[in-house]
């Protein structure tokens, strides 16, 4: 009786732990370097690309920034993309539904928006490479 006890305080204390991870911690990707030979209009044209085909939709833009939006389900993410001709920076703006909280001065988020980030940042290194090879 008492190993069945054990046993289950010890399962009980696992999914507690499991149960209160927090969302990771939210980190706006590293700025992607602008490859050399290559013009403003490129860069928005290739981070464009970029969210267009992972879903995003552009829902700003000015001079040197690119506001976009990600709706999947009842989620919903906004980004700011600032870029000039040596850097792309992504930023986080705000977010619905994907568990974004700030504690001790930290911000936390669901762990698929910086899969989703990673994977546009990524886009857009790869798209940028491929235009200064043209």
């Amino acid at each position: 009786m008492k190993r069945v006890f054990w046993s289950i305080l010890t399962s009980i204390t696992f999914l507690f732990a499991l149960s209160a991870q927090a969302a990771p911690l939210l980190v706006n990707p590293d700025p992607i370097a602008v490859p050399a030979g290559i013009n403003e209009f490129q860069i928005t044209s290739d981070i464009k690309r970029a969210l267009v085909s992972r879903g995003w939709v552009v829902s700003g833009e000015s001079k040197g920034k690119i506001d976009a939006t990600l709706n999947i389900r009842s989620h919903s993410a906004r980004i700011a993309i600032y870029h000039d001709l040596k850097q792309v920076r992504i930023e986080y703006v705000s977010s619905e539904n994907l568990k974004y909280k700030e504690k001790d001065g930290k911000r936390y988020i669901h762990r698929n928006y910086l899969s989703w980030v990673n994977n546009v940042a990524g886009d857009i290194s790869k798209n940028m490479q491929l235009s200064a090879l043209n």
